[in-house]
């Protein structure tokens, strides 16, 4: 006995883990965000919670540095996810003509963001080996969820590469269409 599964039911499952990852995505953010505020505002102490209590007590604004990266990266999977969840959602993944001005927009703006996660993602790690280069004890790169940078960047690039090549696409159908 063979079990088939077809392509709906694949963007299902693929929908429903897109909104469960965005919905973590969305927790780490607000939890960043909130925890950053409640340590500047609050309780310095808090700062013990991603194991950055030397990281404050060297330098809060250090520390806000460390927050504000981590959020922004945080932030920019979440939007990620976020169009990829509108997208199946609003179902505008047509299988029969793909090269539609909406998918090459779409696929841009995931190049974006990924651009922007590695980015930032980098520039925290290199302001990670500074930090621990000048003694303070900051936990690894993994921990604060930074790490891959350079995989987010060679990602934006692909993407990027995809996206030209739907740009291309989306040409040649619009004239194909307008020939018929």
């Amino acid at each position: 006995m063979e079990i088939k599964i077809g392509t709906a039911q694949i963007l299902k499952i693929l929908n429903i883990l897109s909104w469960i990852i965005f919905i973590g995505l969305c927790v780490e953010a607000g939890i960043y965000l909130f925890n950053g505020t409640y340590t500047m505002t609050i309780n310095s102490y808090n700062a013990r919670f991603l194991n950055l209590l030397d990281l404050y007590n060297f330098s809060p604004s250090y520390y806000i540095q460390e927050m504000i990266f981590m959020s922004i990266v945080a932030i920019l999977k979440a939007i990620m996810f976020y169009l990829i969840v509108k997208m199946l959602h609003e179902k505008k993944l047509n299988i029969t003509q793909p090269f539609t001005s909406e998918m090459g927009r779409f696929i841009f703006y995931l190049a974006y963001l990924s651009f922007g996660i590695g980015l930032f993602s980098l520039w925290a790690a290199k302001f990670n080996t500074w930090l621990t280069a000048s003694g303070v004890q900051v936990p690894n790169l993994e921990t604060l969820n930074l790490e891959g940078g350079s995989v987010w960047i060679f990602m934006s690039i692909i993407l990027f590469v995809i996206g030209q090549i739907f740009k291309r696409g989306i040409e040649i159908q619009s004239e194909i269409d307008l020939t018929i």
